[in-house]
This record gives structure tokens, C-alpha cells and sequence, in this order.
């Protein structure tokens, strides 16, 4: 028979182990590979780990073959974020208008795959599995930070103003970078944009948002401890149209 690949289990961490795993890949990721850092990352043990872990639901992909988990996504729903006391990216973006809107709210973070699962059937796992979860909980709007790598912004402008002028979410969606940290992402023209060149430097977890219809906050962060420049991303499931829909949930068109 022919190899058809390895076979994936996607699942919510139950156990301090399965939590641990999470955290050895994000290590891996995040500061091996990526350069970031932080004051809890256990280092000795090889930990990307901070304040927020024991309050977020933590999803796994798993390769069936090893048992090895390849993929992670941190989810906080509004309910989480309440007994915590704040959503995660609140440090970086002022949420009013989300926190005022009364739907149904799922913060997206710390999400990253082993390097020798990009690009193939781990991702697609993980996008179902949170689908999955979206439709359990009756999740209305996603939101979360995603990164650019490194902290230079000039350097980021081409990409940083292609979302700003052609994805910059709707008023009662948008949330703005807090004012202390706010960093303009308006910074070249829009007649002046090679848009080509833009998208080819987005990363790719911003381009799967905005293929589903997602759009970004207004203004960018730097977070110098991880090494990344930062967008909100925001996609709002009752605007999905049926294209977008399908993609998302991993429906096949008959």
C-alpha cells in the first residue's frame, strides 16, 4: 500500500505532561528558532511558559506515529479571560470595543508547528480542531496577536501599510494598539505599495487569516522580548461568506 503520511490526533491538554509538551515545542519555536525570551521561559528545561498557561485551554496535534506533539494553539475565551481578569493581548491592544460588543469572544495565541510539519496536514488538523472548538463554544469573534519576525518596522513598511490600507478591520471590530505602545502601521502610500512583495512578507498565519476574511487592528507593537513586531488579528464568523466558511471549517464543496 502506498505511504499516505503520518495520521494526526488533535485534542485539548488534560494533564501536566500534555501541557509540558506545549510548552517544549513553543521553546523550541519561539526562542531556539525565533530568538524570543521572556521572564518565566525556563531555559534549563527548555520551557516557553508565562503567567497566562494554567488559565488557557491549550490544543495539541499530535503525530500518531511518534506521539509526538508537532502543532499548538493557546485558546482564552471570554468566560477564561474574566476569571483571569484580562485577556492576554490586552498588555499589547485595547479590546474595548470587542469587550463592549456582548458576543462571544476567543483569544488565539502562541500558535506554531514543528518545523518538519509546516506546510502539510498538521496545520489543516489544527485549523479543524479549532473549528471544532469554535462551533462547541458558540465562538462569535477570533482575535489574537500575531508576530512578525524582528523589531525593525522600516524594514516591515511594504507589509505593515498593505494591511493597514486593504485589511484594517471595520469600526466595530477595530481594536488600536495601547496608546503608549502604539506604532503606526500606515507608512507608505497606498499608490507606492508593491503589493506582491508585500504579501510575500507576511508571515503565513496572517495570510490564512485573511484568505477566511480576517481582519487587522489598527496599529502595530513591538515586543522586544520575543524578537517580533505585531498585528491584532480579528475574523468575525457571521461575516465569513460560504467560500471563506468552507475553508475555515475544512469542508469539501459537493
Amino acid at each position: 500500500m502506498p505511504d499516505t503520511g503520518p495520521t494526526f490526533t488533535v485534542k485539548i491538554a488534560e494533564t501536566a505532561d500534555e501541557l509540558l509538551a506545549a510548552q517544549r515545542l513553543r521553546y523550541d519555536v519561539f526562542v531556539r528558532e525565533l530568538g524570543g525570551g521572556g521572564e518565566m521561559v525556563d531555559h534549563d528545561r527548555g520551557l516557553e511558559q508565562d503567567r497566562f498557561d494554567p488559565f488557557f485551554d491549550h490544543m495539541l496535534v499530535s503525530d500518531d506515529t511518534t506521539g509526538e506533539v508537532v502543532g499548538v494553539y493557546r485558546l482564552l475565551r471570554g468566560e477564561q479571560a474574566r476569571a483571569l481578569g484580562q485577556f492576554y493581548s490586552e498588555d499589547e491592544y485595547d479590546l474595548s470595543v470587542l469587550k463592549n460588543s456582548g458576543r462571544k469572544l476567543l483569544e488565539l495565541g502562541r500558535s506554531c508547528l514543528h518545523p518538519d510539519y509546516r506546510g502539510g496536514m498538521a496545520m489543516f488538523h489544527l485549523w479543524n480542531g479549532l473549528a471544532a472548538y469554535v462551533a462547541e463554544h458558540e465562538v462569535e469573534v477570533l482575535f489574537g496577536v500575531a508576530s512578525f519576525h524582528g523589531t525593525d518596522v522600516d524594514a516591515l513598511a511594504q507589509p505593515l501599510s498593505m494591511l493597514h490600507h486593504n485589511h484594517l478591520a471595520p469600526e466595530d471590530l477595530r481594536v488600536r494598539t495601547q496608546a503608549k505602545h502604539f506604532v503606526d502601521m500606515n507608512r507608505v502610500a497606498p499608490e507606492e505599495l508593491d503589493r506582491r512583495k508585500a504579501m510575500l512578507e507576511v508571515p503565513a498565519l496572517i495570510k490564512a487569516y485573511l484568505r477566511l476574511g480576517g481582519f487587522v487592528g489598527e496599529g502595530a507593537y513591538i515586543d522586544h522580548a520575543f524578537n517580533t513586531t505585531d498585528v491584532c488579528l480579528i475574523l468575525d464568523t457571521a461575516r465569513m461568506n460560504e467560500k471563506q466558511r468552507r475553508l475555515y471549517t475544512g469542508e469539501r464543496k459537493t
